[in-house]
């Protein structure tokens, strides 16, 4: 795999220029909340997005998941502008190219960890088989949970839980993964141990990720940290998380 150095010079995988997002059009209440939004990740780049409560960090990933719109700017993602495709050519291209993980880990209980993580390919291609279950299995053993595929979500721990969620949110191979806030419900063994493993398949996969997180320690260690204030991102190219004053550092 070609390391984020080595892939300097290759096309971006993301690509946001002028990305606007308001709310309420052309009303006396109508309210922008992202201001112009710059951005680019490369393939296998391990990035997080930090910054206030209300800053617009969700906002902003919803828009990159292709879960909703910008009002205004342009965002490629994999060699596609997204702003003229229809609603069945965006669900293609988030179903091919991005995976998802959340906080809540929104896994289904009454189904078993294999279940869940064959669920996008289920979605994608109608019918179960074979192949998925192979998939999802193999999945399933690089995160570490061969022995509870038959297990219930609903009676496995927090930290096994999103270790399911990661391994679902690979399923369909995607470029890019979106985490929000995926350890922010764990405690801090779980948190560190879960954290690990993303960087891992970041590592072995070339899969790049984009994780908003609270926690400036662990976004200290990834490749880049994106802050975002008053829906302006304010260091596209930083290193260093800044040190916020006693109580932000929120999920939203």
């Amino acid at each position: 795999m070609l390391s984020v150095a080595d892939n300097h010079h290759a096309p971006d995988l993301l690509f946001l220029k002028d990305i606007r997002k308001s709310y309420d059009i052309g009303t006396d209440i109508e309210t922008e909340i992202l201001h112009g939004i710059d951005l680019s990740m490369k393939r296998g780049e391990f990035c997080a997005l930090i910054g206030p409560s209300g800053s617009g960090k969700s906002t902003l990933l919803n828009i990159i998941g292709l879960l909703d719109k910008a009002t205004s700017g342009t965002m490629i993602v994999d060699g596609r502008e997204t702003a003229g495709l229809n609603d069945a050519s965006i669900t293609g291209l988030r179903s091919r190219t991005i995976g998802f993980v959340f906080q809540a880990h929104c896994l289904i209980p009454a189904f078993t960890a294999l279940e869940n993580v064959m669920m996008p390919m289920l979605v994608a291609r109608g019918w179960p088989n074979e192949a998925m279950k192979t998939t999802a299995g193999s999945l399933l053993e690089r995160v570490g949970l061969s022995r509870w595929e038959s297990r219930m979500v609903g009676s496995m721990s927090g930290g096994q839980q999103q270790r399911v969620s990661i391994a679902r949110a690979l399923a369909m191979n995607p470029a890019l993964v979106l985490a929000d806030e995926p350890t922010g419900n764990l405690d801090t063994k779980s948190a560190d141990d879960v954290f690990a493993l993303m960087r891992e398949l970041c590592t072995s996969n070339g899969t790049a990720f984009l994780i908003v997180t609270h926690n400036l320690e662990l976004a200290a260690r990834t490749d880049r940290i994106v802050e975002i204030i008053d829906g302006k991102i304010s260091n596209p190219a930083q290193r260093r998380p800044l040190n916020w004053p006693h109580g932000h550092g929120a999920t939203r």
